[in-house]
């Protein structure tokens, strides 16, 4: 009975989701002399949201690789910068009531100062394609692909689509019926294309042994590389783009897993980041789905810095409660001294600049979220081609 009520449910669900037509179907540049509107949905879970504060953005112009993608992201003065051309609606919660819209800026992260890679990728996506954008972004963390997201291709035993998938889907389309109610000159009669879908997520799935009983066994995620190919092919389906470019980006929280310090989790990251590359490298994908490493983009300095403070700082002052308890004023005074015995001023500058949130969240450093926001952009203008 419960089984036959869920189904009956998303059915419900699906059926209630506003329909609509493609760029492509309209014809409509051929009326207007306009290019359709491009549109990119953005998806994932808490990386997808973004961790990265605004207050680490001064880290980015520490580096000089960075620096110029600095410059792109703030003004003259400091503040965020504001896409004139770049428009975004991102569903935070369940209820369409908590979606938040408007021209692309920060703050369309976790919180109202903090960024996910939506900020570069459409800042670098515009400058590249040099026209005006449409981000549709969904993202909430803790969810995974097996249940939350679970494609509707892929759920067996009547099992329900996943309540996350339908909540993408619905949005989506909810969007795409009112373009104007997030990007006020849009011209109807110019159309939209379904240009490019961003896949971030992972980690619900990679820390679950139940689920994937072999993790750390090579294969041992390939339930997971069979339910991101349905979800790619439905998402296709049930939003009538069947060559949608789509972009996956990889785990790589850590860095790559060869330069792991500890081998301890080094057979399961790894085994899980080839699970979620392996879809772009099937037949039926080929030249449409491109997989993007974002262990590339990981701060090995900012993280080395980050593990001294709390191994050797922290397990210092421990020593020393060990043998007589110390006031607040004695440990500070203590974690001070300590602090200035190990670390030079450039490093304490780049930890207090860079990090703002934990490691599985990129180390909440914009200096890694914004250059996997970039890659991204940079991996649909190919894919595109």
């Amino acid at each position: 009975m419960k089984k036959w009520i869920s189904g009956l449910i998303v059915c419900a669900l699906l059926a209630a989701l506003p329909q609509f037509v493609t760029a492509e179907e309209k014809a409509p540049a051929k009326q207007t002399g306009k290019k359709p509107l491009k549109v990119f949905i953005l998806v994932g879970q808490s990386n997808m949201q973004g961790h990265a504060k605004t207050s680490t953005f001064d880290h980015i112009g520490m580096d000089p690789a960075t620096a110029p993608m600095l410059k792109e992201m703030r003004n003259a003065d400091g503040t965020p910068r504001v896409c004139e051309k770049v428009w975004i609606s991102y569903l935070q919660g369940k209820d369409s009531t908590e979606a938040i819209k408007g021209k692309l800026t920060a703050g369309f992260g976790a919180a109202e100062d903090k960024i996910g890679p939506e900020f570069t990728f459409g800042i670098y996506m515009q400058k590249m394609l040099d026209e005006p954008i449409l981000l549709i972004k969904t993202a909430w963390g803790g969810k995974s692909l097996y249940a939350d997201f679970l494609p509707p291709s892929g759920a067996k035993d009547g099992k329900p689509a996943g309540e996350y998938y339908l909540l993408m889907i619905a949005h989506v389309k909810k969007v795409l019926g009112d373009i104007k109610s997030v990007y006020p000159d849009y011209d109807p009669g110019q159309g939209y294309e379904l240009a490019g879908f961003v896949w971030f997520q992972g980690w619900n799935d990679m820390v679950n042994g139940g689920v994937y009983p072999n993790r750390d066994k090579p294969g041992g995620y390939g339930l997971y590389s069979e339910l991101l190919a349905h979800f790619i092919r439905d998402v296709r389906k049930d939003l009538s783009a069947p060559k949608m470019p789509f972009v996956i980006g990889v785990m790589g929280v850590g860095g790559p897993t060869e330069k792991y310090s500890s081998p301890r989790y080094k057979g399961v990251h790894q085994n899980f980041r080839d699970a979620m590359a392996a879809p772009a490298a099937m037949p039926e994908f080929k030249g449409n789905v491109v997989a993007v490493l974002t262990e590339k983009y990981w701060d090995s300095e900012l993280e080395g810095i980050d593990e001294r403070m709390g191994s050797k700082i922290g397990s210092k002052i421990k020593e020393q409660e060990k043998k007589g308890k110390l006031s607040n004023e004695e440990k500070k005074a203590l974690s001070e001294k300590l602090i200035k015995e190990e670390f030079t001023e450039r490093e304490l500058e780049i930890l207090k600049k860079g990090k703002s949130n934990q490691g599985f969240h990129y180390l909440g450093s914009s200096k890694i979220l914004g250059q996997i926001g970039k890659a991204f952009a940079e991996a649909m203008v190919e894919v595109r081609k």
